[in-house]
Formats: structure tokens, C-alpha cells, sequence
């Protein structure tokens, strides 16, 4: 692939949803493969994006599975852990020899799925930062003004399309780093979602709330501390911007900030409990590093988990 041209975006939730709009937006020639439900939210009220002053309203072109049958020549995941693995059937024949695969979950445990189906070369490693929700009647709202994309190749020589995914993904409303060590963005994104989803969800407030308690400061601080500690004994430590970032964030009084992840708990729906949490113990473990405070929050969770049925 000389020069990526179609895009499938697997999902048009408060992720795809999104960087779809924003590249449909910019002229892309992009395909949302969705599920019947939400195939027909989508097509009674168009794509939403709204908030923080905006009204936006695209009409997408939509695919279901069943009927994909030429490759695409990107193909961006931007599904939960949970609809993985029927994703990656689904999207299979849209995947073909010189299609890149972008996904943009959470942690890492996804890439060994992936990879088995389309290929090491295949799949690149990617990092999404949103702050959005799709709301009660299924808009995209944004919650806070942050964008970007992420993206690299994960193993060397880079698949020969990487540049033309850089070039067709840049200039679409939203950052765009094409990443020289993309593995390492992704342990930084995982230890900053795993600190602020650890943060609220075991002490069930905002950021803001947490930090305003006594001992509340300190506590975020250690689950940083946790994190940090796992991605370093994985040969990927935080450079010092990123962990006085996730530092800074989980310890602001006063502030509003929450992740998808509290906002799910607190919803009663399903949360990536494993995907953010268990898998970060195992490696932790693996690897001999102590997280009791987060092998808290995995218990917490697993409990959550249970009582959902």
C-alpha cells in the first residue's frame, strides 16, 4: 500500500464515532462497520457530535457484518475489549494483503488477538485520547477539548503503508503522531487510564472528590506509583512529563475529571475491568512487581462483575 485511501472504522461509539466524524468531515472516504442497532440510530438522526459548542450532524456510510467483500486499506478498532473477538470475524474480509490494522483499545492484551488473525507486519499499535460519551439518544458528546491519535509500527522494517496512513489520517481536525516507539505510548497511555480508572472507581467519585479527602492525595499518588512501577519492570518506564502528567491528573482538587470506565461503573454497565486491570496485575506479578492497591481495584471490579450477571 502505497498510499491508504478507504478507511473502516470498526465501531461508532464515543471512540469511532468521533475520529470517523472528524475524518468524514475532512473528506475521507470512510465506512462505519456497526452493529443493527446502532446502524439505525445512525440513520434516523445522522452522526452527532456536540458539545462544548458544537452541533455537528454527518451522514455516514454504514456496513454490517455479512456484508464486507473488498479490502479496505485501513481499518481503525476502536471497539471495546468485550466485542474483540466477534470484531475481528466480522471485519476479516475487509482485511486483505496490504491492509494496516490500527486498534486503539486500551492496554495491550488486544494486539496478541489480532495479531494471530491478520499478522504481526499487519497490525500497528495505536493510542486514542478523547474525552467523549455517546449520550441517551446516541450523540457523541465531547466532555473536555482533547484529540489526538497515536500510531506506529510495532516491529521493524514498518510496513511500507505507514506513511500513507500518517498522511491520510493528519489534517482531520485532531492531532496525529506517528510514533517512533509506539509500544512505549501505549504502556504511558495504560499506566495514566489504569491510575485515573483505579483513582475513582475504587473510591466510587471524581477525581475531585478523591483528591479533596484526607489521605486522598496520597493514595492517588501510590497508584501511580503501582503503574509506573509495572511499565518500568517491562522495559518501557515513563518518561518524567508523562508520569507528572498522570501524577498531576489523579491529584487535582477539585476536579470534575472522571474516565469511561467510573462513568460505566456507575451506570451499572459493563466495565474493561481485565482488559485496564487484570492483565496489568498479571504482568505485574510476571514480572515480580507488588500492586496491592491494584490488585484491589481487580478484585473490586471482578465482584462488580459478578453482581452484573
Amino acid at each position: 500500500m502505497t498510499s491508504a485511501k478507504r478507511i473502516l472504522v470498526v465501531g461508532a461509539g464515543a471512540t469511532g464515532g468521533f475520529f470517523g466524524g472528524r475524518l468524514v468531515q475532512a473528506g475521507r472516504d470512510v465506512t462505519f462497520l456497526v452493529r443493527p442497532g446502532r446502524s439505525a440510530a445512525l440513520s434516523e438522526r445522522g452522526l452527532r457530535i456536540t458539545g462544548l459548542g458544537e452541533e455537528t450532524v454527518l451522514t455516514p456510510k454504514l456496513v454490517h457484518a455479512g456484508e464486507l467483500t473488498e479490502p479496505y486499506d485501513l481499518v481503525l478498532f476502536t471497539v471495546k475489549a468485550a466485542g474483540l473477538e466477534q470484531a475481528i470475524e466480522d471485519v476479516a474480509p475487509a482485511v486483505g494483503p496490504d491492509t494496516l490494522v490500527l486498534p486503539v483499545l486500551n492496554g495491550l492484551r488486544h494486539l496478541d488477538a489480532l495479531v494471530a488473525r491478520f499478522g504481526e507486519q499487519r497490525v500497528l499499535g495505536g493510542v486514542a485520547i478523547v474525552m467523549t460519551t455517546v449520550d441517551g439518544v446516541g450523540d457523541i458528546r465531547r466532555l473536555f477539548d482533547l484529540q489526538s491519535l497515536t500510531y506506529g509500527a510495532r516491529t521493524e522494517p514498518a510496513p511500507a503503508g505507514l506513511t500513507g496512513v500518517h498522511e491520510l489520517l493528519s489534517g482531520a481536525g485532531f492531532d496525529t503522531v506517528l510514533s517512533p516507539d509506539i509500544t512505549a505510548a501505549m504502556w504511558a497511555k495504560w499506566v495514566f487510564i489504569a491510575s485515573i480508572g483505579a483513582v475513582t472507581s475504587l473510591m466510587r467519585g471524581t477525581v475531585g472528590d478523591v483528591a479533596g479527602q484526607p489521605g486522598g492525595i496520597a493514595f492517588a499518588e501510590a497508584v501511580v506509583a503501582e503503574c509506573a512501577a509495572v511499565a518500568a519492570a517491562a522495559g518501557h518506564p515513563l518518561e518524567a512529563a508523562a508520569l507528572e502528567n498522570a501524577r498531576g491528573t489523579v491529584t487535582e482538587v477539585g476536579s470534575p475529571r472522571a474516565p469511561s470506565l467510573y462513568r460505566d461503573l456507575t451506570a451499572g454497565l459493563p466495565v474493561e475491568g481485565e482488559q485496564i486491570f487484570g492483565d496489568l496485575v498479571d504482568r505485574a506479578h510476571a514480572l515480580g512487581v507488588s500492586v496491592p492497591l491494584l490488585e484491589l481495584v481487580r478484585l473490586n471490579l471482578r465482584v462488580y462483575r459478578s453482581r452484573l450477571g
